[in-house]
C-alpha cells in the first residue's frame, strides 16, 4: 500500500510541474499576442489614413515613445516599432527634447491624444509643418 501512495504523490508532483509549465507558456503566449496586437494596431492606423495624408519617417534605428501630451512627463501610450512612418495632424510646443534630428520643443500629434517628439521625426524642417494643436 505504501508503494501506491508514493507513486500517487509522484504523479501529483509531475501534474503540478506540467500545470506550472502550461501557465508559463500561456504567459509567454499572452506577451507575444500583446506585441503582435500593438504592431497590428500601428499598421492598421497607417493603412486607414486618407490617400492624401502625408506621413513622415521616424528616425532609423529608433523605437519612439508615444505620449499623451507634449512631454516625457505625460503617460506612455505605446512605443512605435522600428521603421514606422507617422502622420502629423498638428504640432504643439512642449518639453525640449534632443534626438537624431536636432533639439526641439515641438511635439507632433500623430493620433487623437498621441504625441511624439519632432526631434525623432524626419519632417525636413526645424519649424512647424502642420497647424498648431488647440
Amino acid at each position: 500500500m505504501l508503494a501506491v501512495a508514493t507513486d500517487t504523490a509522484a504523479v501529483a508532483t509531475d501534474t503540478a510541474a506540467v500545470a506550472t509549465d502550461t501557465a508559463a507558456v500561456a504567459t509567454d503566449t499572452a506577451a507575444v499576442a500583446t506585441d503582435t496586437a500593438a504592431t497590428t494596431l500601428a499598421v492598421e492606423e497607417l493603412t486607414t489614413l486618407a490617400a492624401d495624408t502625408v506621413v513622415y519617417p521616424i528616425a532609423p534605428g529608433y523605437r519612439v515613445n508615444v505620449r499623451r501630451g507634449p512631454g516625457t512627463q505625460y503617460g506612455l501610450v505605446r512605443t512605435l516599432p522600428y521603421g514606422m512612418s507617422v502622420p502629423v495632424y498638428c504640432q504643439k510646443p512642449g518639453e525640449r527634447v534632443s534626438g537624431p534630428y536636432g533639439t526641439s520643443n515641438l511635439w507632433d500629434n500623430i493620433a487623437n491624444g498621441q504625441f511624439v517628439s519632432d526631434a525623432y521625426v524626419k519632417t525636413g524642417s526645424d519649424g512647424y509643418i502642420a497647424p498648431r494643436c488647440d
